[in-house]
């Protein structure tokens, strides 16, 4: 299943993963793990925040998926199902 990640870090502890070039690091390990098709990142409410958009086979990738960001940034997650275009045609089709 496709699903979004999105991580809003805390700003000190991401501040100082900066500094200390472990952010990067993380990020890129992430990336190398789930092999997103889709990352994006950004300031949201003031916060850094990248979204991530991987496919999810099974829900014991969560975990290791989140795990990072929450014990290295003290970040909020949060994980939605989501949709491409033909993702969304086909399962329109499927309401007749």
């Amino acid at each position: 299943m496709r699903v979004m990640l999105k991580a809003t870090m805390d700003t000190e502890k991401s501040n100082e993963a900066i500094r200390t070039g472990k952010l990067p690091e993380m990020l890129k390990e992430t990336m190398e793990r789930l092999h997103p098709e889709a990352a994006y990142f950004g300031p949201e409410e003031g916060r850094r925040t990248c979204f991530l958009v991987f496919d999810m086979e099974d829900s014991s990738q969560l975990p290791p998926a989140a795990e990072p960001f929450f014990s290295q940034f003290n970040a909020k997650i949060e994980v939605f199902p989501v949709m491409n275009q033909d993702d969304l045609q086909k399962g329109l089709s499927q309401i007749r």
